[in-house]
């Protein structure tokens, strides 16, 4: 394909890529195609043409895959999420694997380990307990719309459209949480309308309804909170109070006001309006036991968002570690102590380490909940505090088991690792590139013994995956 050349009349599409998007191959050169699955033969417009690689879009699909499925989402495609919704799940996980392989065997240079196959999630819908909607003033219009000469509404309350973070869609109906979430969402945009509220402007940065964030929990309690982009009293309450009576189910009824230009709230004061200041959450012991540990979770705390999925992480992590009773195991990363409560009866001792605050002050609460007295939890940068020091007071690790962010370990705590030298090293992961890199620089003195990709997010291309490294 020339440089020139800005249609493909025939393109095989062989696999995925990142960010869900097809891939094919044509005069040596790989092409990367938006709305397109493995099996569909296409005709592809170009719209990045470079040296080594090429980006499209579907003109045509001119022999659609064996693989395709009816997405279920009106939304499906403009969103930008669930964007595998038009392929099989079992697809999903084949290719979810191969991402995994391929970044073990690119970037970490592993070989020689069977990596299992993902554990596929039982629910593929209505799965989350977590969703952030954004208010915007001027909302992503459908072409319909742009034709006509209506006189159109352009508040819009949804996600954004990828690449726009000024544009949402409007969402009317999301498949990834239960129906209250889409019940709170509807109800507030009438009211909005009704009331004549404003919604955000991200070039002015103004407007009162700013963000909405829904959190359910298995046992059915509710957290609701608006974020607020102007601090006009009667309009807040106003807001609260329709929420308050409309849905007294809402257990936690929450609100901020953010004057910021950006959306995170971590250093926003979070006022509770209704109910109580957080939400409780439980998670079996094991599969077969009716014993349960209760996890209290905050508006700033971080819960894996696919509770069914996260016991099964974590259970596989436990697994993992393969603890005896009078191992010190670290947990860092701990966010609100879920891996370090999960795991504390099978060790001596956990220390956990997260960066935000109200996490750890959230991760104690739950071990005291629970019952638990052999757990002891800090605060701050684990590049700072993963030392020397921590080791002497808290005693070196046995096992560490590691779950960080999607940017993987600074450099600083993988040191930190190689010097303190625990026999094994569980290391869970949301992305499997970052992961594969630092097994890389672990690998002078850690072997990789098992990796098992875990599913928990349907419909995406996300994967998350769990290693088991043993000092050599």
């Amino acid at each position: 394909m020339g440089r020139k050349r800005r249609i493909i009349d025939s393109l095989e599409i062989t696999g995925i890529a990142d960010k869900g998007r097809g891939v094919g191959r044509t005069d040596n050169k790989v092409v990367f195609v938006d709305g397109a699955v493995p099996g569909d033969i296409v005709k592809v417009k170009i719209n990045k043409n470079k040296p080594s690689y090429a980006e499209g879009k579907v003109l045509a699909n001119l022999s659609p895959s064996p693989f395709r499925e009816e997405a279920f989402c009106e939304h499906f495609r403009l969103c930008g999420g669930c964007k595998w919704q038009d392929l099989a799940y079992e697809k999903q996980l084949e290719f979810k694997h191969v991402q995994v392989v391929e970044s073990f065997k690119r970037i970490g240079g592993v070989e020689g380990v069977e990596i299992e196959s993902p554990l596929g999630s039982e629910k593929t819908t209505f799965y989350r307990n977590k969703l952030e909607y954004t208010f915007s003033n001027q909302r992503w219009l459908e072409e319909d719309e742009i034709a006509s000469e209506e006189d159109l509404d352009r508040n819009g309350v949804g996600f954004h459209i990828p690449g726009r973070h000024d544009r949402v869609v409007d969402v009317k109906k999301c498949w990834l949480q239960t129906d209250s979430s889409n019940a709170v969402r509807n109800a507030l945009r009438d009211f909005a309308k009704e009331n004549n509220l404003s919604y955000y402007d991200f070039k002015s940065h103004s407007g009162l309804l700013r963000n909405l964030i829904i959190r359910t929990s298995s046992i059915g309690e509710l957290m609701v909170i608006v974020q607020f982009g102007e601090d006009q009293p009667e309009k807040i309450e106003s807001v609260m109070d329709f929420l308050k009576n409309e849905f007294p189910e809402i257990t936690s009824l929450q609100y901020i006001i953010n004057l910021k230009k950006n959306e995170t709230f971590f250093d926003q004061e979070v006022i509770v309006y209704n109910g109580k200041p957080d939400i409780e959450e439980r998670m079996p012991l094991s599969k077969d036991s009716d014993e349960y540990l209760s996890f209290m979770i905050s508006p700033k705390s971080f819960y894996q968002t696919n509770s069914d999925q996260a016991f099964e992480l974590y259970n596989l992590a436990r697994e993992f570690a393969d603890l005896k009773g009078d191992e010190i195991v670290y947990d860092l990363y701990t966010g609100t102590g879920t891996i370090a409560n999960f795991i504390a009866s099978s060790a001596k001792k956990v220390v956990g380490i997260e960066y935000v605050e109200a996490a750890v002050e959230d991760a104690r609460i739950n071990s005291s909940n629970n019952k638990v007295d052999n757990t002891v939890f800090y605060a701050g940068d684990m590049k700072d505090l993963l030392n020397k020091d921590m080791f002497e007071k808290e005693g070196y690790p046995d096992t560490v088991i590691t779950d960080p962010p999607r940017a993987g370990m600074h450099k600083d705590v993988v040191n930190a690792l190689l010097e303190a030298q625990p026999k094994r090293i569980v290391y869970v992961s949301c992305n499997p590139a970052t992961q594969a890199r630092d097994i890389a620089l672990l690998a002078d003195k850690y072997e990789v013994k098992r990796i098992k990709p875990v599913d928990m997010f349907p419909h995406t291309h996300h994967i998350e995956n769990v290693a088991l490294l043993d000092l050599k």
